[in-house]
């Protein structure tokens, strides 16, 4: 069975954007500059991380070519 949907105006689709938007809850400069630095932080964390892992995995495999 084929549902009817009832056809929105553009003038009514807008107006039912600007009430949608009204209602986002924007981040304070606070949470913003947090979030942030929190970001930067991990982000270096897991860089080193992956550095380490992948030197030691290129250490590893230079030994084993030595073995060849």
């Amino acid at each position: 069975m084929a549902t009817e949907r009832k056809k929105t105006s553009p003038g009514e689709f807008v107006n039912q954007v600007k009430t949608e938007a009204s209602k986002v809850v924007w981040p304070t400069r606070q949470e913003t500059v947090t979030t942030a630095i929190m970001v930067f932080i991990l982000m270096t964390i897991l860089a080193i991380f992956f550095l380490a892992v992948d030197s030691v995995f290129g250490a590893i495999v230079k030994w084993l070519l030595t073995l060849a």
